[in-house]
């Protein structure tokens, strides 16, 4: 039977003043004291979608209460699945799928929603689902999902928006990915789980989030070796074989990120609790070049001091391990005001720059050429009325406001709320001046 919990409603405000709301920054206060961090969005929404893989109950644990959260909810229940969302965890009941057919009035708004198809097709052995959306960062293709499950025996073809697949039977094969897609390797990887005879990802995204995605699988009765390396191997089960399970959500790596720029932004010193510090090898690299102090006390307590001066460096978003692009931004951020020119490379989506004309408003000075942003570094930003174009770019000017000389006002909430959970109630805690109205 499945536990009753009370609906948390998201924290999306809806009615005609959305596009008002904002955020105040007086900025130039220092950051300090203590931060907790949330379970990781990227986790969290392709393990509901994976949940679809097993009859029974499962939960996830360490959720954090993101639009995004409850958009995935909705999409999951069209299929049948039936979903209750309490603090902190989710609750999906995926007994009965009675539809294969994710509408694109939900997909269009949540591109991660686009990682059922995989469970649709091996659990179901067809799917419809509509062609992704998210944030306008560029384009995101989905020719590997594609050809991955072309390869393990699904026909697949697109049609008025939506991709189609069938197939009489999934069957294991050794299949190689192009590029490290994140999406494409959790598609194969799910699908496979049901597919009969072993499957081999080859080049595959090695993510922290998808071994998060590989122990739930197993923890619902899969057989899954490798995840987090470039080489996953899948041994199919079969559906009677499957089950619920209960997992908890690995830290959220980029909002730790997020806090970690935000007190160089602020030459200020803070502590943060329930994070990996192996997630996030490559971004404490930079911080460390820049001139901050990393201390690494507990496999999950990480403390951070600003220099006095930012130095600047050189950065190329990589596929994991390499640097996120997902922390390119609010890497620009504190960028803007080191001691000397910086050069960003942004090498994984064509439009991340998005937050450049914004920070210019701000003071700062970055010119673009092709995909590298030169950043010669001012002496403060000041603070203006900043827009968010995207998630990320929303945390890039939360973190230029924080560190600016004056007010900013940030709008675009929107973005933020998909994934950041009470960001501004954590700053506050930080000793930042900041609220939301």
């Amino acid at each position: 039977m499945t536990p009753q919990i009370s609906r948390v409603d998201p924290p999306t405000k809806q009615g005609p003043q959305e596009s008002e709301e904002r955020i105040i920054i007086r900025g130039g206060k220092p950051l300090n004291g203590e931060v907790t961090i949330s379970g990781a969005k990227n986790s969290v929404l392709k393990m509901m979608a994976a949940a679809l893989l097993a009859p029974g109950v499962s939960v996830l644990r360490n959720v954090p209460n993101l639009t995004d959260v409850h958009m995935m909810a909705d999409v999951i229940r069209t299929l049948g699945a039936k979903v209750t969302i309490g603090k902190d965890e989710v609750i999906i009941d995926a007994s009965d799928i009675t539809d294969f057919e994710a509408p694109y009035e939900l997909v269009s708004q949540l591109r991660a929603s686009f990682v059922v198809l995989g469970p649709l097709v091996a659990r179901c052995h067809q799917a419809k689902v509509s062609l992704p959306g998210g944030c306008a960062i560029g384009e995101r293709r989905i020719d590997l999902h594609e050809r991955g499950l072309k390869s393990l025996g699904a026909e697949i073809w697109c049609e008025h928006g939506y991709v189609h697949a069938t197939t009489d039977k999934l069957v294991g094969t050794r299949i190689y990915l192009d590029r490290p897609s994140n999406g494409a390797t959790e598609n194969i990887m799910l699908a496979a789980v049901l597919a009969e005879g072993q499957t081999i990802i080859e080049n595959a995204a090695q993510d922290p989030e998808i071994a998060n995605l590989a122990d739930f699988c197993n923890a619902m009765g899969a057989k899954i070796t490798g995840a987090g390396t470039y080489q996953i191997v899948i041994d199919g089960v079969k559906l009677s074989e499957m089950h619920g399970a209960t997992i908890d959500t690995i830290p959220d790596r980029l909002e730790a990120g997020t806090f970690l720029f935000a007190v160089m932004a602020t030459t200020g010193e803070i502590v943060l609790k329930n994070c990996n510090p192996h997630h996030l090898y490559s971004v404490i690299s930079k911080m460390q070049e820049m001139g901050a102090e990393v201390s690494i006390y507990s496999p999950d307590i990480i403390k951070v001091k600003s220099g006095k001066l930012i130095k600047p460096v050189d950065c190329t978003t990589l596929p994991y391990p390499g640097y996120p692009t997902d922390l390119q931004a609010p890497l620009m951020s504190v960028l803007a005001v080191a001691e000397g020119t910086s050069i960003i490379t942004e090498t994984i989506y064509e439009n991340r720059f998005m937050q450049v004309g914004e920070l210019r408003r701000m003071g700062a000075d970055i010119s673009l050429t092709g995909n590298a942003a030169v950043i010669k570094g001012v002496p403060k930003l000041t603070g203006a009325e900043v827009k968010s174009s995207d998630l990320r770019a929303a945390a890039a000017l939360v973190i230029a406001g924080l560190g600016a000389e004056g007010i900013t006002e940030v709008t675009g909430l929107r973005h933020m709320d998909r994934g950041y959970e009470n960001l501004e109630d954590k700053f506050r805690g930080l000793g930042a001046d900041i609220y939301r109205r």
